[in-house]
């Protein structure tokens, strides 16, 4: 299918530019699909002054996504601008099943990008697209390629314009910094939204991608605060006596469902973010934490011990019954829903270790994905495709992240100090 238009793209999320810039992370390739589909993304003709090197980006991006293998510009026979420069027998001749070309141009202080996407084998063009964005908006452009080719090849919506929030640590003892950041998915474009002397957990989105949740210990006790991003207010939602802890939210956005001690032992409660007002939903003599909505938000996930470890249980929030759903092994916990709603997704404890896992509903298989045994707080792409999640390499706190099949993975480690709790955000729009 021919797609012939033009896109005026401003720089996305410009509401960030006022907030402090922070040290980005650096995408490391771990692991490869071994069922990737083979593209070739052209260097963008009239590109090499370019602030922004548009069509590696884009290479990137699909690489990491695990569903494309990108072919090294070194083995390019030719560098093709565009369909009418391309000899497809050549590009299939090197196992290309999908081309990217394209050219770039300035006209005043407006980048105009002009890409194709191709299918080799039936010699077509599938895209043809002009994207318009302004140097500070180069990276969001390349970014909005890459999900177009990524749904149009796969069927599946992009997730590289989406964000992550992290924490990071530096320093040892009583001078530990922390700070709370926000990024491009590829963790580049970091922008600090919050520092502090205490710790900082727990950071969540909300629906429309505006505000986080995230717990404080600034008053030297647990607090759940939500921090509007673009301009920085935020308000103190919770500051119950004992632990305040894993805030998430509804997905329409007027509910928190968290972690609270006030009454006990740690129970699951919901509240109304617009009256404060409070119910508890959980009600049992062993420790429930880690709630996580379900996409059509009527039931919740969360850990308990009930059991005798920790176990993934599922609520149904209009009858109060709670069922568990994990059986595989003696630790399961920190579970979020596919955004499909049928398989989760969780920190399972086995013979490697501490690993993300996915588990199916309707089967109650579990498969482990990550290689790493020290995996923890998993977040899940908006598209259901990869998850994030906080590991270790060489002593340091990175992120890590995995394929939804387990059979691709990356990590996203900080020039310097400790990276954990990742968030990955909704769609943008």
């Amino acid at each position: 299918m021919n797609i012939l238009k033009t896109t005026w793209l401003a720089a996305m999320l410009m509401l960030f530019t006022s907030l402090a810039q922070a040290a980005d992370l650096t995408i490391e390739i771990t692991r490869g699909s071994d069922r990737a589909t083979p593209i070739a993304i052209v260097p963008f003709a009239d590109g090499d002054d370019m602030p922004q090197d548009i069509a590696q980006i884009v290479s990137d991006d699909l690489e990491r996504s695990g569903y494309f293998e990108p072919l090294e510009r070194g083995a390019m026979f030719a560098r093709p601008a565009g369909s009418e420069e391309v000899s497809y027998g050549e590009w299939r001749a090197l196992d290309v099943r999908y081309l990217v070309a394209g050219r770039i141009s300035r006209e005043g202080d407006q980048y105009r990008i002009q890409y194709e996407l191709m299918d080799v084998s039936g010699e077509s063009r599938m895209i043809a697209e002009t994207v318009t964005a302004g140097r500070q908006g180069l990276r969001d452009a390349a970014h909005y390629i890459s999900d177009q080719i990524f749904e149009e090849i796969t069927d599946i919506r992009g997730v590289f314009s989406t964000r992550i929030a992290y924490v990071t640590s530096s320093g040892v003892g009583d001078d530990t910094q922390y700070a709370l950041h926000v990024a491009d998915a590829d963790g580049r474009n970091s922008q600090q939204i919050l520092a502090s002397d205490e710790p900082i957990m727990s950071p969540a989105w909300s629906p429309d991608a505006g505000k986080l949740a995230y717990v404080s210990f600034e008053t030297e006790r647990p607090a759940i605060y939500i921090q509007d991003i673009a301009s920085g207010r935020r308000v103190r939602a919770t500051s119950f006596e004992g632990l305040n802890s894993a805030p998430t939210w509804s997905p329409d956005g007027r509910r928190l469902a968290m972690a609270l001690s006030k009454d006990g032992q740690p129970e699951i409660y919901v509240m109304e973010i617009g009256s404060r007002d409070v119910r508890r939903v959980t009600n049992d003599s062993s420790i429930d934490t880690e709630p996580a909505w379900s996409p059509d938000g009527r039931s919740l996930l969360f850990t308990s011990d009930r059991s005798g470890g920790p176990q993934i249980y599922r609520l149904e929030l209009d009858s109060g019954q709670a069922e568990r759903i994990t059986f595989t092994g003696d630790y399961n916990a920190r579970a979020r829903f596919a955004p499909d709603g049928e398989a989760i997704f969780l920190i399972h404890r086995g013979s490697n270790g501490y690993q993300v896992a996915r588990q199916d509903l309707e089967s109650g298989r579990l498969v482990a994905l990550s290689d790493t045994g020290q995996a923890e707080s998993p977040s899940v792409a908006p598209n259901g495709t990869m998850v994030i999640f906080a590991t270790q390499q060489g002593g340091n706190g990175v992120l890590g992240g995995v394929s939804a099949d387990g059979r691709a993975s990356f990590r996203l480690p900080a020039a310097q100090g400790d990276v954990r709790e990742p968030a990955w955000s909704p769609f943008l729009n």
